[in-house]
């Protein structure tokens, strides 16, 4: 379930950072199963996007899923099922690379509904309100 509502496309993007540029899911409250795509070029630089994580809106990290080796230029997507506390509406899955730490795009995910939504995550983490979310 990932109906996108505005992802841009590959062109716009900065390589250089761990952008997210596809979630999918299953389950609901509990054990969530995230299927997350990164586009990194991980061949241009010494660095390589080094994890993924699911927070709550708010930056609390609730999971992560750690990738260790570099995986091309191509986009490449990797698994982790994480707890997700009952109750929460929509969370934030954000790329990290060793280079640039945080950037790029991430996407908010509403998890009840199906949406997500691209945002650009800056180099630190930012919170966001149940109001930017899809």
């Amino acid at each position: 379930m990932s109906p996108s509502e505005s992802t841009p496309s590959f062109q716009e993007l900065d390589l250089r950072e761990a952008n997210v540029v596809d979630v999918e899911w299953s389950g609901s409250s509990g054990a969530v199963r995230f299927d997350v795509t990164l586009y990194h070029d991980d061949d241009g630089e010494d660095g390589y996007a080094n994890w993924w994580q699911v927070e709550m809106l708010d930056g609390q990290q609730l999971g992560r899923r750690e990738l260790l080796h570099a995986h091309s230029t191509a986009p490449f997507t990797r698994s982790e099922t994480i707890e997700i506390p009952d109750g929460v509406p929509c969370v934030v899955v954000r790329g990290h690379d060793q280079t640039h730490g945080y950037g790029g795009q991430a996407m908010l995910v509403t998890l009840e509904s199906g949406a997500t939504k691209a945002v650009d995550q800056g180099p630190e983490t930012q919170s966001f309100t149940v109001g930017d979310c899809p």
